[in-house]
């Protein structure tokens, strides 16, 4: 494998023009504080508007209840936001539900499983096959958080080199991979358990007894994860592999056999791995089974299955399935060899969680204000109202969220931040005009996750970079940017038109829609 063929060609005027945008993308992001400043700015600000509207009023269609927005500059505004900090962190909803999925996934990470996975997934499969591989495996490394980028960036150029092509291919594609669909798994993920406590607590505001589980997008956030990863490949097999800039610095070695070593497994590895599987076809076999008797007590009220403690306790169910499977992968593989080992796995699940936990402590104390004021009700039953009268289709409207977030998350790039913004106001307004959370939820996962990949703002957009940098020192913002701006168009219209689709038949998004 040479360079021989490879020539630099000069950008196009419409890629000009986009590098021209993601530069002004990249200035107005930088001026954003981060987002633990971001949240007590916007609550000083929420205090002036509350201020400014205090008294305005509106009637809950849902409740027939009048809604009137309250002062924070008031002596009930005053103790409310230094009587209920600490419960406001203490009962925030995603908190304690995605520490306890972390406890588990920590020990399946911390054993090594999960990058055994993500490894058997792009190593042994055929070479034609290889980008669609890839692709898939960064769908299911979503349930690593975070972690797949540092774990599949580097893989994916490694295995495309060691296939003869471009290790710069491999890198755009694990990247796009992980961030374009990021909110797309075939696997729960914390992403799930995180959104469905901040859409169940928007929710409320409409009806106090509504509750959207962790499960709620599972069936379409299972069959977008192929289509994403089938559109990734089409792209990249038609498109990106046919531009004439791919080649690599003349000084990278093409052939290093320290590399390639690092794809190969052993077979304590390979028993241990078949083991895993088994345990966690075991584990699933007893929950189904044990759901199976009508009078089972794992069933909810009236025998039901969607209101039954699998369900209601998610979270913990997928903290003891990761856990599972990490100690019999971990105990055969030898990468764990004492108890303590699994102690000291979550404990740094949870430490890594620690900027998260940072984070949603400014959140927390946004939206109990944002609520205690009653802004966001208002909006949304003015809004609602507003949109009713305008006879706008619900296409039309879930449309237009789709896009304003889209734009948003160019500079607001921690998911959980802005569907934290976004929620209270989209999720009571969509339900006023008959459309559920779920509904909502879902399409706030499309418009979260494709610009992740195109987004200066992301510092995995940075990482990648740097991986990108290993093989073409030479390689800038607009390298990458010209890399996965195709991609993130074609993958943002098929998976918005497949939403579209799924929306009219009526199908339903997960489990209890």
């Amino acid at each position: 494998m040479t360079n021989e063929t490879f020539a630099e060609p000069s950008a196009s005027k419409g890629l000009q023009r986009a590098f021209r945008f993601f530069a002004i993308v990249e200035k107005v992001g930088n001026l954003l504080p981060n987002p633990f400043w971001l949240f007590w700015i916007l609550s000083i600000l929420l205090a002036g508007i509350s201020a400014l509207l205090a008294g305005a009023s509106t009637t809950n269609p849902a409740t027939g209840e009048e809604v009137t927005v309250l002062s924070m500059f008031t002596a009930e505004g005053l103790q409310m936001v230094l009587g209920t900090a600490v419960k406001n962190f203490a009962t925030f909803p995603p908190m304690a539900t995605i520490i306890t999925v972390l406890l588990g996934i920590a020990v399946a990470q911390k054993s090594g499983l999960i990058d055994a996975l993500l490894r058997g997934m792009v190593t042994r499969v055929p070479a034609k096959y290889l980008t669609f591989a890839l692709s898939m495996a960064g769908m299911v490394g979503h349930v690593a958080g975070d972690a797949a980028y540092v774990t599949l960036i580097p893989l994916g150029a490694m295995v495309f080199l060691a296939a003869g092509r471009s290790p710069l291919i491999g890198i755009v594609v694990a990247y796009v991979s992980i961030a374009a669909g990021y909110d797309a798994s075939p696997s729960l993920t914390t992403t799930d358990v995180l959104l469905s406590g901040l859409t169940t607590a928007a929710a409320h505001t409409i009806d106090p007894a509504y509750v959207v589980t962790p499960v709620t997008n599972y069936y379409f956030g299972l069959a977008s994860s192929f289509l994403i990863a089938l559109a990734i490949t089409v792209v990249t097999e038609k498109v990106l592999v046919r531009r004439p800039d791919l080649q690599v610095d003349d000084d990278v070695d093409l052939t290093n056999p320290a590399k390639l070593a690092t794809l190969e497994t052993t077979p304590a590895a390979r028993r241990a791995m078949r083991l895993t599987g088994l345990a966690a076809l075991v584990f699933a076999a007893v929950i189904v089974l044990a759901l199976v008797p009508a009078n089972s007590p794992l069933r909810g009220e009236g025998g039901g299955i969607v209101n039954s403690v699998v369900f209601s306790g998610m979270a913990f169910i997928l903290c003891l399935f990761f856990t599972t499977i990490g100690l019999v992968y971990g105990f055969v593989s030898g990468s764990f060899a004492k108890s303590h080992d699994i102690i000291d796995a979550m404990i740094d699940g949870v430490r890594s969680l620690a900027p998260i936990l940072v984070l949603f402590f400014a959140i927390a104390q946004f939206l109990a204000y944002f609520k205690w004021t009653k802004i966001g009700e208002v909006m949304a039953i003015t809004s609602a109202e507003w949109l009713a009268k305008m006879n706008v289709p619900g296409w039309a409207i879930l449309l237009g969220i789709a896009i304003l977030i889209t734009f948003m998350n160019f500079v607001i790039t921690s998911g959980s931040a802005l569907w934290a913004l976004a929620a209270p106001v989209f999720v009571p307004m969509l339900m006023l005009l008959n459309i559920p959370p779920e509904t909502t939820q879902a399409v706030y996962r499309i418009a979260d996750s494709v610009t992740n990949s195109v987004t200066p703002m992301s510092p995995y957009f940075v990482m990648a970079l740097g991986f990108m940098q290993q093989y073409r020192k030479s390689a800038g913002i607009g390298t990458l940017a010209s890399f996965t701006i195709p991609i993130a168009i074609v993958v943002w219209i098929v998976w918005m038109a497949f939403f579209m689709a799924w929306y009219f038949t009526g199908f339903p998004f997960g489990p209890g829609y």
